[in-house]
């Protein structure tokens, strides 16, 4: 999914407190707790320890039954409607579990008095996430070409706006769901992670529409042809360095979709390629003037396509295009097609695999399809009156 962060701030400040209010003897490393470690646990300690276990595994157990019965009816209701769209069939609230998810209220696991050897475990190998200047020098090794960088933020958004409409986007789709996306305020080279005050990527997802690397190849690999027959038409009426500019980027660009195509066009075979070098430069794209907003746009057009081509013909909303945009095609337009009443009861777990869901503090808390869809919306209303979506929305 939008990329919810949990940002670092006054955590800083209380730390720095608890520290202050420490006994001289933790300064110098012994504290009570320390020499209670140290001491044997006594007999009573072992046993009630022993005793609080056995009363938070049956407990715990009973949760952990009741909870594998509900994700399994999720994951079985979830078959049974694709089965019937692939019939043909009227999906009704039938077709969904109904019920909210079980939610674990009994006691924590005790701590046991008594050291426990722990397990050894490897040291887990952290992939560093790419960043501009990682795409920036992928896309010089790899295909000696460095993106078209806009004169301005404005001249980007100006570009994007008129492809995004002349391809088929409103407005307010386009807007909407980069108010959303970026918050209101993010630039042509937004990253999830580093924005409004943040230091540290935490996913690929760059750009207006928070494209990841394996979105870029994806699209590279389907629009690509597309992409060049465009710049192809443009250069016609180019001369001298911008002509000769604009054939350089051609060439880089057939190149990038030769690349993307070298293999089968599934997510889990693109995704290996966004992983290289390669795929990085092919991210890179993101960035150019000319080959960025159709990369933007077509992220979402992609969508829109999908949706007609299985019969959906009114046009989404921003907060429908962005459920689609942000859970998949198929998923999206799962909650998209559903009438209002069915949306009031239908929970948001019926969309999500369990440790996804429990891992998504909003799906939790706006726990139908209605409040999903009324909390998207909430927010693209507050943040299309950011600075950022104004200008988006000037540009049209």
């Amino acid at each position: 999914m939008p990329h919810q962060m949990i940002r670092l701030g006054t955590g800083f400040f209380a730390l720095a407190l608890s520290l202050s209010a420490l006994p001289a003897q933790a300064i110098d490393g012994v504290t009570p707790a320390t020499n209670a470690m140290a001491q044997a646990a006594s007999p009573y300690a072992i046993s009630e320890y022993r005793r609080l276990l056995q009363q938070y595994q049956e407990v715990h157990g009973a949760f952990e039954e009741e909870a594998g019965a509900y994700w399994s009816a999720i994951t079985e209701k979830r078959r049974g409607r694709n089965a019937k769209r692939r019939e043909h069939l009227a999906v009704t609230l039938d077709d969904y579990v109904l019920t909210q998810p079980p939610v674990y209220t009994g006691p924590k696991r005790p701590v046991n008095p008594e050291p426990e050897a722990e397990p050894e475990k490897k040291p887990r190998q952290y992939k560093p996430i790419p960043v501009v200047s990682d795409l920036l020098q992928a896309a010089n090794e790899q295909f000696q070409w460095t993106p078209q960088k806009p004169s301005s933020e404005v001249e980007f958004k100006r570009a994007y706006a008129r492809y995004a409409q002349a391809a088929g986007l409103t407005r307010e789709q386009a807007v909407r769901v980069y108010s959303f996306e970026t918050g209101g305020t993010g630039n042509y080279d937004v990253q999830a992670g580093i924005e409004h005050g943040g230091k540290r990527a935490i996913s690929t997802a760059m750009g207006y529409n928070q494209l990841l690397t394996t979105n870029s190849v994806e699209l590279m690999a389907e629009q690509g042809r597309e992409f060049v027959k465009e710049l192809t038409a443009r250069a016609a009426s180019l001369s001298g360095p911008p002509r000769q500019a604009m054939d350089r980027k051609i060439a880089v660009l057939k190149k990038m979709v030769a690349f993307t195509r070298s293999v089968p066009d599934d997510w889990s075979a693109h995704e290996k390629l966004a992983d290289t070098p390669q795929g990085w430069a092919v991210h890179a794209m993101v960035l150019d003037i000319d080959v960025g907003p159709m990369l933007q746009t077509h992220k979402l057009l992609t969508s829109v396509i999908f949706a007609r081509a299985k019969g959906y013909t009114r046009p989404l909303s921003a907060a429908e295009l962005e459920m689609m945009n942000l859970t998949g095609d198929g998923t999206g337009l799962d909650m998209v097609t559903m009438p209002q009443a069915m949306r009031e009861q239908v929970p948001t777990s019926n969309f999500f695999q369990r440790n996804g869901y429990e891992r998504n503090p909003v799906a939790i808390r706006h726990n139908t399809v209605a409040k999903l869809l009324a909390i998207t919306d909430n927010r693209m209303d507050s943040n299309s009156n950011l600075p950022g979506a104004r200008e988006l929305a000037a540009a049209f």
